[in-house]
C-alpha cells in the first residue's frame, strides 16, 4: 500500500482518474436504449472515437505525467468535443469529469513539499514563541 501510496504521490493521479472514468461514462451512455438517448450527435466513429481517446488520455497522464500538459490540453479538447458527438457529453457527466480532470491535471505541479494546515503552522509558531520567551496570546500567536 505504501508503494501505490509513493506512486500516486508522483503524479497528477486524481485528473487522470477522472478523465479516464469520463470517457467510461460516456462510452457506457452510448449504449442507452434508443428512447433515452437525448442527442445522438454524429453517428459511428466519432462518437466512439472521442471517449476512448479520453480515456487513453487520462491513462497516458497516470503512466507518463511528464507530459501532462499535452494530454490534459487534448483532453479537455475532446471532453468539449463529445458535447456534440454523444448523448451531450454522456448527459454532461461525463464531460464534466472529463473537463475536471483535465484542468486539475493542467493545474498539477511535481516536487511541491507537502502543505502544512493553518492550525499546525499556528501550532509551531506558537511553540516558537514559547521557546523565545514572548508572550502568546491564547489562539498560539505570538502578541
Amino acid at each position: 500500500m505504501n508503494r501505490f501510496r509513493q506512486w500516486r504521490g508522483r503524479r497528477p493521479f486524481a485528473g487522470g482518474l477522472l478523465l479516464v472514468l469520463g470517457g467510461a461514462e460516456i462510452l457506457v451512455t452510448m449504449k442507452t436504449p434508443l428512447p433515452v438517448i437525448l442527442h445522438i450527435g454524429m453517428q459511428g466513429l466519432a462518437g466512439y472515437l472521442l471517449p476512448v481517446l479520453m480515456m487513453i488520455c487520462g491513462l497516458l497522464i497516470l503512466f507518463s505525467p511528464g507530459q501532462r500538459l499535452f494530454y490534459s490540453f487534448t483532453g479537455i479538447l475532446l471532453s468539449l468535443g463529445s458535447w456534440l458527438t454523444s448523448n451531450l457529453g454522456g448527459f454532461l457527466v461525463g464531460l464534466l469529469l472529463g473537463a475536471v480532470g483535465s484542468c486539475l491535471t493542467f493545474g498539477w505541479l511535481p516536487d511541491q513539499p507537502p502543505r502544512v494546515s493553518r492550525r499546525r503552522r499556528r501550532e509551531e509558531a506558537g511553540a516558537a514563541a514559547q521557546g523565545a520567551g514572548e508572550p502568546v496570546r491564547a489562539s498560539g500567536e505570538p502578541v
